[in-house]
């Protein structure tokens, strides 16, 4: 954003968000600056009034939606204005078009056209009929009128050709009427109706669709989700889907606008009216109302996505502690890796968990022997197939109880072991081993694992492969930034992969600083960063406070204080007369400091506050504790399943009409959202979380289909659901 805001926008979209225009201008220039999101909540609080990342990147999106309104308009304007076809009046309505709808209806009558009916009765000479039939005087008899048009070598051979050609005329001024149409698309907006029927023929093979062969509902109340599994259908061939108005309600608002008079003339105008809106208008506003349902369906599932792909990011982590992992397996055994705390591979094998007594028994042995050789804190099992037997074996193989026993997700772990990433951190390794390295290192630090996988293939979104991908991507990248940078980054162990989504960063620059730490060692200091090639003062600035320097040079290196603030804290530590070493170490002494006197024209209390309380937890984990989950003991598989059973589950996935549980029995069950609790639920992510550990009851078991029905309700079974 290097073009100056226009005052207009700033002010318009401070007006929308209810925010100052300082704070949106703030934010504008900030941002033309090259800042980054996370930079600027983090550290520019005195320049934007504190607003957080949300509000930043909402007043940063609809700037530009501003901007590219602005740049449509000139362009139609330049088209108008080329053509001789741009007069003050029109020069006026253009610039006054609050959004694109609008100013398209203004262009609609001047755009360039293929040849239409109405072109072709202009071609013909029949205007002159139109526009008398237009005015509805109550004298005129169109038979009459249309007789002197009656040429056959223009292709008007008779009466009814030439009162045709005058209603085409004047179906298609119906529909180019701006005004008319905004009504009309108030109209869709309000009162449309999205009607899907199967296809004749159909049923069998869109029987996953057979909800919605006979489904109509207000467009308006229609969930996303909903919507866009009957868009699936239809773009599978399934489903028949109109979205459309009452038509009674439609013609009599488009009557009043255009039938003005009585008579023989009016009658002409008025079918005109209905062939206007049943052929041009009404096909043409039911793409644009699709179209935006569509776009704000894609933003509710993608706001889903992205909240659930928040929380699988921030789980919290084991830390830095030797693991042992497995990834299970039947026929071929389960590969186990065994991990140092940096999450580097220092040896692999096969162990039989689920095989014969004997090869279970010695698999055992050989786990105990590899936790005492490794000295591993903890063994990480994939939820993969054989994953509950694999996990009963290794809780019976007589481990010491402080080395927990932990069933991680491993989605996504195939698409990493099979990518470019894995192959260069272990070349020397095949997919197998990737595979359960990638399990133990989710467990050692999740978010530093999963950033190396493409966030669709984690497998928390709801009918991701519907919505606009570029959208999509935007913001799954978008929140895996934020993640990364709330949580910060130590920057001599970090990956290439988690280094590119620091702030001011990016893969050219991570691999730089790869690349200078292999060759000179670890980074003394965030000074040092400053001598990797191409990383200049710009980002510095940017990165320079999510990176972390564990015992580096400056006491504050291993902090999120920003290293522009590192005079501010020596001169908070020399006014006490101590070190800020000193500060670090002594909550007495940092109480002792005033913040107020330390405000000046560029610091303020906002940024004063996050220093002190950075001083009394430096480079805390914003993070929650680790905590062990089992799940119920005899529980492996769908036919240990019982209707009324009580079991404890991990969310794996959240969408609009509920949440979807692991309950240890390689099929998620599903909450439905009436099932979620004891009250009403609009939105499952206020009550469920990915990641959450709850507890649930078994409603109905569908073998067949392999579906689990689950509640969380005091009274399960309670509530009313909907497709």
């Amino acid at each position: 954003m290097s073009e100056p805001v226009a005052e207009s926008h700033v002010n318009t979209v401070a007006a929308e968000l209810r925010l100052g225009p300082a704070q949106v201008q703030a934010v504008a220039a900030l941002l033309a600056e090259g800042a980054t999101v996370p930079f600027i909540a983090r550290y520019r609080k005195e320049r934007t009034g504190s607003l957080d990342e949300v509000a930043i990147t909402t007043i940063r999106d609809r700037l530009a939606q501003l901007a590219a309104l602005d740049a449509r308009r000139t362009a139609i304007r330049d088209s108008l204005a080329e053509r001789g076809l741009l007069t003050d009046e029109l020069a006026r309505a253009l610039a006054a078009a609050p959004t694109l709808a609008a100013l398209e209806d203004l262009y609609l009558p001047y755009r360039p056209k293929r040849r239409t009916r109405a072109s072709l009765a202009r071609e013909r000479g029949l205007e002159p009929l139109a526009t008398l039939l237009w005015a509805q005087d109550p004298t005129t008899d169109p038979a009459a009128a249309a007789a002197a048009f009656v040429d056959p070598d223009k292709g008007v051979p008779g009466v009814e050709e030439a009162l045709q050609g005058a209603r085409d005329i004047l179906a298609e001024r119906v529909n180019e009427d701006a005004d008319a149409r905004a009504a009309l698309r108030d109209l869709f907006a309000r009162e449309g109706i999205i009607s899907s029927t199967v296809i004749k023929g159909k049923e069998a093979e869109g029987a996953k669709f057979r909800d919605w062969f006979a489904w109509q509902e207000p467009l308006a109340r229609a969930p996303s989700h909903r919507l866009l599994a009957i868009w699936r259908g239809e773009r599978e061939g399934i489903l028949k889907v109109s979205v459309r108005p009452p038509e009674e309600k439609a013609l009599a608002l488009l009557q009043r606008r255009f039938v003005t008079g009585r008579g023989p003339a009016a009658a002409q105008v008025q079918e005109a009216v209905i062939d206007g809106y049943q052929r041009l208008m009404a096909p043409s506003l039911e793409t644009e109302t699709r179209h935006a349902a569509k776009e704000r369906a894609d933003t509710e599932a993608i706001r889903v996505f992205a909240q659930n792909l928040r929380e699988l990011l921030l789980a919290p982590p084991l830390g830095t502690k030797a693991v042992i992992a497995i990834d299970p397996g039947f026929r071929t055994g389960c590969k186990t890796v065994c991990l140092d705390p940096q999450g580097r591979l220092l040896h692999h094998e096969v162990l039989h968990f689920t095989g014969s007594d004997a090869a279970r028994q010695a698999a055992q042995r050989r786990l105990v022997e590899l936790v005492r050789q490794y000295r591993a804190e903890a063994v990480a099992i994939g939820n993969g197939t054989g994953s509950r037997e694999t996990e009963a074996a290794v809780r019976a193989a007589g481990l010491d109880p402080a080395v927990p026993v932990v069933v991680v997700n491993e989605a996504g772990a195939s698409v990493y072991s099979a990518s470019d990433l894995a192959r260069q951190e272990l070349p020397d390794q095949d997919v197998t081993v990737r595979g359960a390295v990638s399990i133990g290192r989710r467990l050692i630090d999740p978010l530093a694992e999963l950033v190396k996988i493409d966030p669709k293939a984690i497998g928390v979104g709801q009918y991701q492969h519907d919505v606009d991908q570029n959208r999509l991507q935007a913001s799954l990248d978008e929140t895996v930034i934020s993640c990364v940078n709330a949580v910060g980054v130590e920057v001599n162990t970090a990956s290439a992969a988690l280094l590119t989504y620091v702030s001011g960063l990016g893969p050219a620059l991570a691999r730089q600083i790869v690349a200078w730490r292999e060759a000179n060692g670890p980074f003394p200091s965030r000074a040092a960063l400053k001598q990797v090639p191409r990383l200049g003062p710009k980002a510095f600035e940017q990165c320079a406070g999510f990176l972390r320097v564990r015992g580096g040079k400056h006491p504050l290196d291993a902090s999120a204080v920003h290293p522009e603030r590192y005079a501010l804290v020596e001169r908070m530590a020399a006014d006490l007369g101590c070190t800020v070493a000193d500060l670090l170490a002594d909550p007495d002494r940092r109480a002792q400091i005033r913040l107020e006197a330390y405000v000046d024209a560029e610091v303020g209390l906002p940024t004063l506050r996050d220093i002190l309380a950075e001083l009394a937890r430096p480079g805390r984990d914003p993070r929650p504790a680790f905590e062990v989950f089992s799940f119920a003991e005899g529980v492996h598989a769908l036919e240990d399943l019982k209707p009324g059973m009580a079991l404890p589950g991990i969310v794996t996935n959240v969408t609009r009409f509920g949440a979807f549980v692991d309950i240890g029995v390689h099929q998620d069950g599903l909450v439905h959202v009436s099932q979620l609790a004891d009250r009403f639920v609009a939105d499952p992510t206020t009550v469920v979380k990915v990641g959450q550990k709850v507890q649930v009851t078994v409603l109905e078991v569908d073998r067949e289909r392999r579906r689990i029905s689950l509640s969380m309700r005091t009274r399960p079974g309670e509530g009313k659901t909907r497709p």
